[in-house]
């Protein structure tokens, strides 16, 4: 499995996030880990979400060949 190294982060940040393990029982790499696939997760949603949205504005409408912009 890859590994990611995240440089720089604040002493605050690092401070919230092991609080933030630690009410959730974690240890820091778990938590981080849980933040990352979260968050991964929801971009995908988000996408899903957006594209059934855009389907369901085009549907039964009508639609030109694409082959006629494109001069082919």
């Amino acid at each position: 499995m890859p590994n990611i190294l995240v440089r720089d982060l604040t002493p605050e940040t690092v401070k919230h996030l092991k609080a933030r393990a630690h009410r959730n029982g974690r240890s820091m790499q778990a938590e981080l880990k849980n933040i990352l696939e979260s968050a991964a997760r929801a971009e995908s949603l988000e996408a899903a979400v957006l594209s059934a949205r855009i389907r369901r504005m085009l549907s039964g409408a009508a639609h030109s060949d694409s082959t006629e912009l494109t001069g082919a």
